[in-house]
């Protein structure tokens, strides 16, 4: 079980080469084809995927400057003047979006890494030198925080079908904090 999508398309690229292809009539070209095609997709997938959050706020860059010009250009018009609101209102609405959005979403991903490292090492500090009543307060803590962590872990796979009773895992949407704005 495995929660991020670049360790999870490895995983299917490998099983598809390894168990299924092998597995294939080697005659049924259809069969092969659309196999090859599969793993070529998901490679394709894999390659992308770390340049996807770059590749939509280049986009809405580009589309913001667009707005900027054709606002300019649409100004001309006498019957233009709603359109060219509803231009501004998108524009200023993508440009708040893309101030907003200044952390590379690796950058989220190296800061929990660093954090699960640091509170591993905090944790075994603690059992090291602390006393028992911190001890079992920074047990208590851990213990709180993996079972929401793993709740959300459960729920974020929940279409995989490892759960014995899907309906009592909550949506992930329902244990996701809202974002800050």
């Amino acid at each position: 079980m495995q929660l991020r999508p670049q360790i999870q398309i490895q995983a299917v690229i490998k099983a598809m080469m390894e168990d299924v292809i092998p597995a294939l009539d080697q005659t049924n070209q259809l069969a092969m084809q659309s196999a090859q095609l599969t793993i070529g997709t998901l490679a394709l997938i894999a390659q992308h995927l770390p340049l996807e959050y770059r590749y939509d706020c280049d986009e809405l860059a580009r589309l913001v400057g667009l707005a900027g010009t054709l606002s300019a250009q649409a100004r001309d018009g006498t019957s233009m003047d709603g359109v060219v609101a509803e231009l501004a209102a998108a524009a200023k609405s993508g440009t708040d979006v893309l101030d907003r959005a200044r952390a590379d979403p690796t950058e989220i991903v190296d800061a929990v890494r660093r954090l699960r490292s640091a509170t591993g090492e905090a944790v075994r500090a603690v059992f090291k030198a602390g006393t028992e009543a911190a001890q079992a307060a920074a047990q208590a803590a851990v213990l709180s925080m993996s079972k929401e962590q793993l709740l959300r872990d459960r729920s974020w796979l929940l279409m995989q079908g490892w759960e014995p009773d899907p309906k009592s895992v909550p949506a992930i949407d329902t244990l996701l904090a809202p974002l800050k704005k």
